[in-house]
């Protein structure tokens, strides 16, 4: 069986799934899930390689699968359930347990109650390859529980948590993360063709970033899980892109449309974290000013949610940390995105998801009033006064702009600027978000002009 095929896992639910392996070639498979005892069978191919999609129920278990090419072994404690593939960089793949000298806030409480027989967890190992891998290194799927948990993705796991407790089946996250990775490192030297200053390492050429390198990461831990059943995507990435926003842009997109081609299953749901506020000054190469700035990386990220067709971001303004790229607040992103899936993919209603989002201004007389979708309760400061808009005239210099609240917009002006023409807001590198939905989302940094 392919490594990710192991006891304990879960399969996406009232679906056709693909199982695979190796034989000998030529050599009959039979496969037989025991929720119906039906047997499929498959001859290997020539190079021994065999496929064969088989019908799983609806949520349940636990079940078994026995697999046979004359000698029959069994796949054990197998769930039928909600799948989910969870991939990105270190926030991502930043454990429960934390970074050593870098907290998640609150976890050693939640790693101890964390056993769930009805939460799987399984992490793809990292491996960086400059051409497409048969198979993953071995890993194993583990119940949740403390000692699996702590080492375990905290975005991914407080993500499931919330899914399975509103649920109530199954719930099965894939984790395929690798920190300090770029986007072009996910994806596949035909996406990348048309981005011509990408360069696509050839078979023989050695890999000096392994997690920079285009395509490496993809070829390690992604095309040997491509058909996995799953349900959608969670992503949370774009540190390593920061200093690249417009080609990030670009890049975004595209890696989603060719994970969504070669699954093969329609337009799964793809929700992502917006990276975080943070002072990336401090990071060699030490870049300051202009592009350099990671509120233009926020901001192609939050352009591309209406670009990706069922996708969502989560916006994470609150959370950021001034000298740690790494929020000790993992809670916030995997329950946003939880709240994305839950209400956009599940269909649950009553409760806000969705952070407001900036749509359009107009201006009357010195004042722009901002609007928004996703508003229609309402925004909320808690009380404090808005001092993270800005406000520009024709000569591009922006200024402090007072904010009001006023229902579901948000009037604003400066006394700098009698003819304002665009607007921004919290357009930091590193700035704490004072705007929120009444229901408590953050509404992300923004920008009106295009300059």
């Amino acid at each position: 069986m392919a490594s990710i095929f192991t006891d304990n896992m879960v399969l996406q639910q009232q679906s056709n799934t693909p199982v695979w392996g190796w034989a000998k070639a030529g050599q009959t498979v039979t496969v037989v899930p025991s929720w119906d005892n039906k047997s499929y069978s498959v001859k290997a191919s020539s190079s021994g390689k065999w496929k064969v999609e088989i019908a799983t129920p609806s949520a349940g278990g636990p079940y078994e699968i026995t697999v046979s090419d004359g000698t029959p072994f069994k796949l054990s404690n197998v769930l039928i359930g909600e799948v989910w593939l969870c991939s990105g960089q270190s926030n991502m793949e930043m454990p429960m347990k934390g970074f050593k000298a870098q907290p998640v806030l609150g976890s050693n409480d939640a790693i101890l109650k964390s056993r769930n027989k009805n939460i799987r967890i399984y992490t793809v190992p990292r491996s960086s390859f400059t051409e497409p891998q048969e198979d993953s290194k071995p890993s194993p799927w583990k119940l949740a529980e403390p000692e699996s948990v702590s080492n375990f993705s905290a975005t991914a796991y407080y993500f499931a948590r919330l899914l399975n407790e509103m649920l109530d089946v199954p719930v099965g996250v894939i984790n395929s993360s690798y920190g300090g990775s770029s986007i072009e490192a996910w994806m596949n030297p035909e996406t990348l063709k048309p981005f011509r200053d990408i360069k696509v390492p050839a078979k023989n050429d050695p890999i000096i970033q392994k997690s920079r390198t285009p395509t490496t990461l993809y070829n390690g831990m992604i095309d040997p899980i491509i058909g996995y059943g799953i349900k959608g995507c969670i992503w949370y990435q774009g540190e390593s892109n920061y200093e690249r926003p417009d080609q990030y842009e670009q890049l975004f997109p595209a890696l989603v449309s060719q994970w969504r081609k070669q699954w093969n299953i329609g337009v799964f749901p793809f929700y992502y974290a917006q990276i975080a506020p943070f002072n990336y000054t401090q990071l060699p190469p030490y870049y300051l000013g202009g592009k350099y700035n990671s509120a233009y990386l926020r901001d192609a990220q939050r352009k591309s949610a209406s670009v990706i067709p069922n996708s969502a971001m989560a916006v994470l303004m609150d959370v950021g940390e001034e000298n740690c790229i790494h929020p000790m607040n993992k809670e916030a992103g995997g329950k946003r995105l939880a709240l994305l899936a839950l209400a956009k993919t599940y269909g649950m209603k009553g409760f806000g998801f969705a952070s407001p989002e900036y749509v359009s201004s107009e201006v009357k007389g010195s004042v722009m009033v901002l609007k928004f979708n996703n508003a229609s309760n309402g925004f909320t400061s808690y009380g404090k006064k808005l001092s993270l808009f800005e406000v520009a005239g024709e000569d591009k210099v922006f200024h402090p702009a007072e904010a009001i609240i006023g229902g579901s917009s948000i009037s604003v002006s400066s006394p700098y600027v009698s003819q304002p023409v665009h607007v921004r807001y919290a357009f930091k590198d590193f700035v704490i978000g004072d705007l929120y939905s009444t229901e408590g989302l953050p509404v992300s940094s923004f920008r009106s002009d295009n300059w």
